[in-house]
């Protein structure tokens, strides 16, 4: 008999997968569900989703400089149709403010504000203490070899 792997059981799957590629697929939407998971728990308090953290750590790495609703949304890790949507939120919240580009009116321009940078100085030691406790599970090598697969997998991918 062979033996089940984690993700049989995790999955409470009875028959063997069907290739290890499908294991792999299937391991990496199951992982990337576990930490969207625990994000969405540090984030909640601050009335955030993970796509709104997402935009304001963009912003906050533009170092004040003006950027464009369509290169904020070119960078996002989850590609969104709603980034208008997004920003109005967070505009509401007074986290980013927008401002039409006087070179260009079809442009908009995004700012994250102080009440923004002080949200992500508050969560920065929740993430990281977050992120150190899965990966310290590795070695420096294995998340090395995990960054580099990860890599290949999404070579593909525009």
């Amino acid at each position: 008999m062979t033996r089940r792997s984690r993700l049989q059981v995790e999955l409470k799957q009875t028959r063997p997968f069907r290739s290890p590629a499908q294991e792999a697929t299937l391991g990496i939407l199951k992982t990337a569900d576990v930490l969207r998971r625990r994000m969405a728990g540090l984030l909640q308090p601050y009335g955030l989703s993970g796509q709104a953290y997402n935009v304001l750590r963009i912003l906050r790495g533009a170092r004040g400089k003006p950027m464009a609703t369509l290169e904020i949304a070119s960078r996002l890790i989850e590609q969104t149709p709603g980034i208008t949507r997004l920003l109005d939120g967070l505009e509401v919240k007074e986290l980013v403010r927008r401002e039409r580009c006087r070179e260009d009116r079809r442009q908009v321009h995004c700012f994250i504000t102080p009440a923004g940078l002080e949200v992500l100085r508050q969560l920065d030691p929740e993430v990281d203490e977050a992120e150190a406790a899965w990966s310290g599970r590795l070695s420096g090598a294995e998340l090395e070899a995990l960054i580099t697969s990860l890599e290949k997998v999404r070579a593909g991918e525009p």
